[in-house]
């Protein structure tokens, strides 16, 4: 026999196991039945005999029922989520930098000439006007910023979002793009709870500081930011975080302000001072290694403020200070 009439012969073999195969998965294992799939309760369950012979599988349509087509074609969505976060809203063709195919072969001469050309025209459709590559340029700042001060995903979409706000309302003129960007990131950071100090924010951004602090009024004003003032317990546990302070000595510098607090000592104070002499004073009342140039160089805050302030704490709180 040939090796064609051998190929011939084991064929119909093969598609006969196949068949079979299939056969066997869609029937039931006890009664022979037909297998049906019921997607209300994710299991897959013989028509004749009941037999559930397999539960909790994975439903891979959408998560939204629809009634009739309209309504399937609102809900119906694919791809990635926007986010105020790019310009465009992620909603354009990105073309990536590496020259390499599907299959991560590298491309020919000609092939990555092509693709710097459709690179070099997508970013011009991507930025048609002036105010696109404002957002492109600022956007940038906001995520440069945020990831250095260390900010949550929350935090850079809020101040995104008050970016916009403030490239609508027409308030960029007379002030550069970097200016409004860091204004909005400080903003942003007070309204999440999770606040960075002028210091801090000075510090990354690439303004002077009283740039800052005068666009940061101007932006808060003309949007009507609700932006309350700084509690410097939200600033302990960074700092307690930073100088690998136990959760003892944490608890100790939450209670010295609530007692500063009741006392009223916290009005007209930096907050961000108040925090640091708090977790400087907790340190030495829970016998932990601290030195005040420590907790300055941790908190941005000279040495001065927090012995100044620190043995109010104590005394708000009934410790007698050497």
């Amino acid at each position: 026999m040939s090796e064609t009439d051998i190929r011939t012969h084991e064929r119909p073999e093969t598609e006969q196991s196949r068949e079979s195969e299939s056969e066997d998965v869609n029937v039931c294992p006890e009664c022979g039945g037909r297998l049906e799939n019921d997607t209300e309760h994710g299991e897959t369950v013989c028509s004749e005999c009941g037999l559930v012979v397999e539960e909790d599988s994975i439903d891979r349509g959408p998560e939204w029922r629809a009634f009739d087509a309209a309504d399937r074609d609102n809900k119906s969505r694919v791809g990635a989520p926007t986010t105020k976060m790019m310009h465009d809203k992620g909603l354009s063709t990105n073309i990536g930098w590496q020259d390499k195919d599907a299959y991560g072969k590298s491309l020919s001469s000609r092939q990555r000439q092509k693709m710097q050309r459709l690179r070099t025209w997508n970013e011009r459709f991507r930025t048609r006007d002036s105010k696109e590559r404002n957002l492109k340029q600022a956007l940038g700042e906001i995520d440069r910023m945020s990831s250095a001060l260390g900010l949550p995903e929350n935090v850079r979409e809020t101040a995104s979002v008050i970016y916009r706000r403030a490239l609508n309302e027409n308030l960029l003129p007379g002030r550069s793009i970097e200016g409004v960007a860091t204004a909005a990131v400080y903003a942003a950071a007070r309204q999440a709870g999770v606040p960075r100090s002028l210091d801090e924010v000075h510090t990354v951004s690439r303004i002077d500081k009283m740039e800052l602090t005068r666009t940061y009024r101007y932006v808060v004003r003309e949007l009507n930011l609700e932006v309350a003032p700084a509690d410097p317990e939200s600033y302990i546990p960074r700092f307690a975080s930073d100088l690998d302070l136990s959760d003892e000595a944490e608890n100790r510098a939450r209670k010295l302000i609530k007692a500063a607090r009741e006392d009223g000592l916290l009005s007209g104070k930096s907050p961000v001072g108040l925090a640091a002499a708090a977790v400087y004073a907790a340190a030495l009342l829970c016998n932990e290694k601290v030195t005040q140039s420590d907790v300055s160089e941790v908190a941005n805050i000279s040495e001065v403020t927090i012995r100044n302030r620190y043995k109010e704490l104590l005394e708000a709180e009934g410790v007698v200070t050497a």
